[in-house]
Order: C-alpha cells, then sequence, then structure tokens
C-alpha cells in the first residue's frame, strides 16, 4: 500500500508541476533602454537599430499613452512631473494629459536581429523602479538585453478616450474624446 501512496504522490507532483508551467506565459528576447546612448553603449548594438527604435517609440507616444482630463489625475498615477499635456485637445476643447516616455522597448531580439516594432515605456507611481507598457503590462526594471512576458512585447493599444483618476491598471472610468 505505502508504494502506491508514494508513486501517487510522485505522479500526482509531476502532473502538477508540469500543469503550472503551462500556465506560466511564454517570454520574448527584447532590449530595454533608458536613453539613445544607453543603447548605443550596449555591446552588439548599432546606432543606427537604436536610432530607429527610439524613433519608432517617439513617434507612437502620442498615440499609445494612457490619457487624462488633468495634470492631477495623470500624476496620481504616474508620479509628479511625469505627466505631459498632449499636443491635441478633446472635442470639446478641453486638455489631454499622458504620462512622459521614460524608455522604450525594442522589437523581440532574435540571434541579436531585431523583428517587430519598438514601444514607449512608462514609470508608475506605485512601482516607479519597474517599467510599464502603454496597456500596463509589466516590461520588468532591467535594462539592456533582456527577456518580457509576450504580452508586454505586442503592439500597444492606440487610446482615443480618456481616463479618470485611478485608470492606469485599476478600473478608471474611461470618457470618448477627440484624441486622435
Amino acid at each position: 500500500m505505502r508504494s502506491w501512496q508514494s508513486i501517487s504522490v510522485a505522479t500526482l507532483m509531476g502532473v502538477s508541476a508540469i500543469a503550472l508551467s503551462a500556465c506560466e506565459e511564454q517570454t520574448v528576447d527584447t532590449a530595454i533602454f533608458d536613453s539613445l546612448q544607453q543603447c548605443i553603449n550596449e555591446p552588439g548594438m548599432l546606432r543606427e537599430d537604436c536610432e530607429k527604435s527610439q524613433a519608432e517609440a517617439r513617434s507612437q507616444h502620442t498615440a499609445v499613452a494612457p490619457k487624462y482630463t488633468s495634470v492631477q489625475d495623470c500624476q496620481a498615477d504616474f508620479g509628479a512631473g511625469r505627466c505631459e499635456q498632449a499636443p491635441y485637445r478633446s472635442s470639446t476643447g478641453g486638455s489631454i494629459f499622458m504620462p512622459l516616455m521614460m524608455g522604450y522597448m525594442m522589437g523581440s531580439m532574435l540571434n541579436g536581429r531585431r523583428m517587430g516594432g519598438s514601444q514607449p515605456l512608462y514609470r508608475s507611481a506605485s512601482d516607479p523602479k519597474s517599467y510599464r507598457t502603454a496597456d500596463n503590462r509589466s516590461a520588468g526594471a532591467k535594462t539592456g538585453r533582456t527577456q518580457v512576458a509576450r504580452s508586454a512585447a505586442s503592439r500597444p493599444s492606440v487610446k482615443t478616450s480618456t481616463i479618470r483618476r485611478g485608470g492606469f491598471g485599476s478600473s478608471g472610468r474611461r470618457f470618448g474624446s477627440a484624441a486622435t
């Protein structure tokens, strides 16, 4: 009877480990940088690739960054001095605010070559050491070549509505705007 119980327990533990590993999200190789210079200084990175990636992330920033109706709401989620006015207004003529771009993630890296697009990264007030994507997915705190969850490396969604206080990473209320 004991040998049957030990086999059952061992089998159950093995099956549990397999089931848990199947639930983990796959990771992809990528690179995260605070600045263009940090990218250029990374061994194996070409200046041209760094410049293209940063420019691509900057060009997406206005479209994909979370949008807020007040600077106070934005700063509540991202911290004092970490928000800027968007270069357009709402349909009612009001200002729109968004977090500052605090870094960027290069597209997935495969054998040292960049695959896919780059995207802007942000830092929330509640976790200022880690990077977050525009869709509030964690990209971790490490810069340089690193791995992130596949969902964090996916292209961020375009934000066409504003968020009221607590919207980044929580269940904030959204309000439509003519943000384009």
